[in-house]
C-alpha cells in the first residue's frame, strides 16, 4: 500500500464519521472497481434508476452496468422534444435512485455542488427516493468557500468544454466568472444535511474521477 493510498483509507474512515453528523451514509472504496460493485450492490434489481451528468459514473462503469443490468433505466438523453423532456423530468424525480458526482466536497462532511441546467442539484436535493454521490478523493476541500473555488478552477472548465457551450472558460480553460448565456455555473448547492435518514449515500474514492 502506497503513503497515498495509506491516507485516502485512513481519510474515508474520518470522513465516514464526518458524513454521518450531516445524516449522511459514506463508505471508501480503494479503486474505481471496487467504488462500481458497491454501488450496483446498493440498488436492488428491478429499481428506477437515472442519473445527471456524471463523468464519475461514466468513468467508473456504473452507467453501462446499469444499462446493462435488470433495473428501469430512465435515461434523461432519451427525449427527442421539450415536451418528451418535460415529462421525462417527471419520471426522474420520482425514481427509486440517482446517480451522480459532486463537484467537491468537505472534510466536515458537507457536499458542494455547481450546476447549469440545475437538474443535477434539484434531483440531489429533493425527488428521487435514493441519491448516490461517486466522489473521488481529490475532491476533497477544506471548507465551503475552498470547494467553489475548486469548482470554478478545475471542474468548471472542462465540464463547459465537456458540454460545448461558448462560455469564456471553455476558451480560455479559466472562470471568467461570467453571466453568458450559455453559463454552466447558474445555481450553487451546499448540501449541509440530510434530513432524511439513508436517502444520500457517498462513495468515495481513492482512484481519481471525473474532474
Amino acid at each position: 500500500m502506497s503513503y497515498r493510498s495509506e491516507s485516502f483509507l485512513m481519510a474515508g474512515e474520518t470522513l465516514k464519521k464526518a458524513f454521518a453528523r450531516h445524516g449522511m451514509d459514506a463508505c471508501y472504496c480503494a479503486t474505481a472497481e471496487e467504488a462500481k460493485e458497491k454501488i450496483l450492490s446498493i440498488i436492488p434489481e428491478g429499481s428506477s434508476v437515472t442519473w445527471g451528468g456524471t463523468e464519475s459514473m461514466m468513468e467508473a462503469g456504473v452507467i453501462e452496468a446499469v444499462n446493462q443490468g435488470n433495473y428501469e433505466v430512465i435515461d434523461r438523453k432519451s427525449a427527442k422534444t421539450p415536451e418528451e423532456a418535460r415529462a421525462l423530468y417527471g419520471k426522474i424525480v420520482c425514481a427509486d435512485y440517482f446517480l451522480t458526482s459532486t463537484n467537491a466536497f468537505t472534510k466536515d462532511g458537507m457536499l458542494v455542488n455547481i450546476d447549469g441546467a440545475s437538474n443535477r442539484v434539484a434531483c440531489i436535493a429533493h425527488g428521487p427516493a435514493h441519491v448516490i454521490v461517486l466522489a473521488s478523493m481529490d475532491k476533497m476541500c477544506d471548507n465551503v468557500e475552498d470547494a467553489v473555488r475548486r469548482i470554478r478552477t478545475l471542474a468548471s472548465p472542462p465540464n463547459a468544454v465537456r458540454v460545448n457551450v461558448q462560455t469564456p472558460c471553455a476558451k480560455t480553460g479559466v472562470c471568467g466568472d461570467c453571466l453568458s448565456p450559455e453559463c454552466i455555473c447558474c445555481q450553487i448547492l451546499v448540501t449541509r444535511y440530510s434530513r432524511v435518514p439513508g436517502r444520500i449515500t457517498v462513495v468515495l474514492c481513492g482512484e481519481k474521477l471525473g474532474f
